[in-house]
Parts: C-alpha cells; sequence; structure tokens
C-alpha cells in the first residue's frame, strides 16, 4: 500500500502576513512597557505604550489597503489590545505609584477592575461588528473610549509628571480614582468620535498637513507636554461627540418616523359642512 507524501503548505502572500506582522510589533511593545516599569525607567514605559497604539492603529488600515484582513487577524488584533492597552498601561502605573496605595492591595484592585473593563469593552467591540442595519452615520463614533485612548488617558497624570515635578500627579488615589474613571468610560454607552470618516476639503489639505508637520515637531521636541494636550483636547471633544451623537439620532428617528395616513388627516382637519363639528373625534 502507498502512502501519500503530506500536501505541501500552501504559500501565503506578504499582504496576509503583513498586518499581523504589525500587531505582534504592539504586542511585543505592550509587554516591554511593563519590563521598563519594573527597572524603573518610566519614559521608556509610556513610550512602549504610544509604539504599541502606533503599531495598532497601523495594522488594521494595511490589512484593509492590502486586503489582508481575516478571522485570525482579528483575534490576533483583540488579544494583542487586551495586554497593550488593558493590561501594560495600569501594570505601569501600578509599579509607578499604585502599589504605594494602602498595604498595596487597594492598588491591586483597580489594576484587576481596569483590566477586566478592557476586556469587556473589546468583547462588545467585537460583537457590534455582526450587528446588521446599523445607521451608516454610526461608524463616525464609538460606544465608549476605545482601548487606545483609554490606556493613554489612564496615564496622563504619569505623563504630566514627566514634565512637572509634583507630589499631586504621584498621588496613588488619584491615580487610582481616574484610572477607575476611565475603566467606567470604556465600558459605558457615552458615544466618541471614532475619526474613521474624517474628510479633508481640498482647498484644506495644505492647512491640515502645515497642522501635522506642527504636531510632529512638537511630539520630537516636547513629546509629554504635547502627548498630555492631545489626551486633554479628546477628553474636551467627549461633550460634543455626545451632542452629535444625539442630533444624528434624533433625525435619523424623524426620518424613519410613520407618516399619517392622508384620509385620517382630513378627517382631523376638515370642518363639517354649516360649521358645525366635526361628527368623530380622533384623539
Amino acid at each position: 500500500m502507498l502512502i501519500k507524501p503530506p500536501p505541501r503548505l500552501r504559500k501565503l502572500p506578504l499582504n496576509m502576513l503583513a498586518p499581523n506582522i504589525l500587531t505582534i510589533c504592539a504586542l511585543c511593545s505592550g509587554l516591554t512597557s511593563i519590563r521598563f516599569a519594573i527597572a524603573g525607567q518610566w519614559k521608556y514605559a509610556v513610550a512602549a505604550i504610544a509604539v504599541a497604539a502606533l503599531f495598532d492603529m497601523l495594522d488594521g488600515r494595511v490589512a484593509r489597503l492590502l486586503k489582508g484582513a481575516s478571522r485570525f487577524g482579528a483575534e490576533l488584533d483583540s488579544l494583542s489590545d487586551f495586554l497593550c492597552f488593558g493590561v501594560a498601561p495600569v501594570m505601569v502605573l501600578y509599579f509607578w505609584t499604585l502599589r504605594d496605595l494602602g498595604n498595596g492591595n487597594p492598588g491591586w484592585l483597580v489594576v484587576l477592575a481596569f483590566a477586566t473593563c478592557t476586556a469587556l469593552r473589546l468583547a462588545r467591540f467585537n460583537t457590534a461588528l455582526e450587528e446588521p442595519d446599523k445607521p451608516v452615520w454610526t461608524g463616525s463614533f464609538f460606544t465608549g473610549i476605545p482601548s487606545p485612548a483609554g490606556a493613554g488617558l489612564a496615564l496622563l497624570f504619569m505623563i504630566l509628571s514627566l514634565e512637572v515635578d509634583s507630589a499631586l500627579f504621584r498621588s496613588p488615589l488619584l491615580n487610582s480614582v481616574w484610572a477607575l474613571g476611565i475603566g467606567f468610560l470604556m465600558v459605558s454607552k457615552v458615544p466618541t468620535y471614532s475619526f474613521k470618516r474624517v474628510r479633508v476639503k481640498r482647498e484644506a489639505v495644505l492647512l491640515v498637513l502645515l497642522g501635522v508637520g506642527v504636531l510632529a515637531a512638537l511630539l520630537m521636541n516636547e513629546p509629554w507636554y504635547t502627548l498630555a494636550a492631545l489626551e486633554i483636547a479628546y477628553i474636551i471633544s467627549i461633550p460634543f461627540s455626545y451632542r452629535a451623537h444625539e442630533r444624528l439620532k434624533r433625525g435619523d428617528a424623524l426620518a424613519t418616523a410613520p407618516v399619517a395616513d392622508a384620509a385620517t388627516t382630513d378627517a382631523i382637519v376638515t370642518p363639517a359642512p354649516n360649521d358645525e363639528p366635526p361628527a368623530r373625534q380622533i384623539h
């Protein structure tokens, strides 16, 4: 009896692997931030999480550009996001200040709560992708703060402390309350801008490019002040995103409201002959 040799492994094109490579880079960067935190190298720890966020931003766009999106890549991306933005930032906070809260146990509870909120937020996001018949405008908003933004916001006081030596910024109580608040916003239903469908007018292209150049220069020269300013601006944008979401929601509800029947309308507004009241009142 002849034994057939095993079939040759199918070769994968590079465009299928490139997004996953970026995701793995994000995963490694998030893990490395914890190592820097254990060593007390706080600037490198924050920078590693920022690099992980950059890789996370690129992998999805590269996948769509190269048409290399896959179910495997989506699952890998969720696992990487949980580690990089649900575990790494709050672990950095723990080694920086949260372990000084009480005997360390209250700070560890904050770590567990933040990581749990991130996991719930990612699970809800993944299941929401499969919901049919969503209005088109909902793609312009996230439900709650996305996990990369949540990771950056959780580190806000730590980022400020890298430039301003203040005992207030290092307060374990302040950072605990702040991290718990950010975790709550991640799992909340507060709509936030996704910035995925932003369109730039042709006459504003040069102005936008100039703004990007200025932002890059600021990041190179004053990275911590610039990151903190971007995070504060994001927090300020949340009330505006909520108002825009509610306005679009009301407009969509009015557009889909049933129209009253013409005969019924006539029966309501048309008076009876000889100025007599209508024979039938409609309530």
